[in-house]
């Protein structure tokens, strides 16, 4: 495989057949902290590659993302990595590709034409599309037919291919979302846990007015015998779960915690559990939906 300067911008083309996968490619390395440019005309990307080069550390990483919407796409683009070449800027470049039958079915699927179709036949613009881009595909660094591939599959494959490390996918991160069940579920949890089994702040008149974010209401919900047991529970839980998210290329989890207003105890259980996560080596963050709503 071709190699970069890694004191310079690492860069990544990404092209290929269209159907064969380029958006879920797009979407990996953004995980992977690619800055990602879709469409861009192959003369702008040394432009791109120099401003990002420029960028005083903003830009480490760039991904361009190519298609065939521009005929003359694979002769410039060709003559554009030669000339990053010449300047010790050499792109890898990424080019995914799947069998006629598949990307026709693809395409079927979604009920789209193909952008070289014309007024001829699916199978006329996808072997239009090969031979274009053929000379591009001989000088890729890596090729992926993604015939067989499932989209987790092909994730892997480019986290493999292109995660700093070898092998290592990027850390999982996590939102802990508290909530009030009066106020209904957030829409976008992956896992809600329910702790209203726990004793309620709200009716020990002397915590009724503070939060979750307060030491008091805090270290009540937290000495519960109750809360030490599902904390360490759930934990184990929450890294078997972790374990599976990346193996199946997921990153992010929205974790919801809820209690009846949102104000006691899901606060302070989301707190705690933030912190539990860190220390498993996940980048977690706390949001409180309801807090202030009572």
């Amino acid at each position: 495989m071709a190699t970069a300067d890694r004191g310079a911008l690492e860069t990544v083309i990404v092209t290929g057949l269209s159907g064969a996968g380029r958006s879920t490619a797009a979407k990996c390395l953004e995980d992977l902290g690619f800055f990602v440019v879709d469409n861009l005309p192959p003369e702008l990307v040394a432009t791109m590659i120099d401003l990002g080069s420029r960028s005083q550390g903003a830009v480490t990483k760039l991904a361009v993302v190519m298609d065939v919407r521009s005929r003359a796409f694979s002769t410039d683009l060709t003559g554009v990595i030669h000339d990053l070449g010449q300047r010790d800027l050499q792109p890898r470049i990424l080019f995914l590709e799947a069998s006629d039958n598949v990307l026709i079915r693809r395409f079927e699927n979604v009920r789209r034409a193909h952008p070289l179709q014309g007024d001829g036949r699916l199978s006329d613009g996808i072997a239009a599309e090969r031979q274009v881009l053929q000379p591009l595909r001989d000088i890729a660094d890596l090729v992926l037919d993604t015939s067989e591939r499932s989209v987790h599959e092909l994730r892997r494959a480019i986290e493999e291919a292109f995660a700093r490390g070898g092998i290592h996918a990027p850390e999982l991160r996590a939102t802990v979302v508290s909530f009030g069940f009066k106020y209904g579920l957030p829409v976008d949890a992956d896992l809600v846990v329910d702790v209203r089994f726990l004793p309620n702040p709200y009716w020990i008149p002397e915590l009724r007015d503070l939060t979750g974010e307060d030491s008091e209401v805090s270290d009540y919900v937290l000495s519960q015998e109750a809360t030490g047991e599902f904390l360490d529970r759930y934990i184990d839980v929450l890294r078997i779960i972790g374990a599976g998210y990346r193996r199946e290329g997921k990153h992010y989890l929205t974790l919801a915690v809820g209690c009846t207003g949102g104000k006691h105890r899901s606060v302070a259980l989301s707190r705690e559990l933030v912190k539990r996560l860190t220390d498993l080596g996940v980048h977690a963050t706390v949001v409180h939906r309801d807090l202030g709503r009572e």
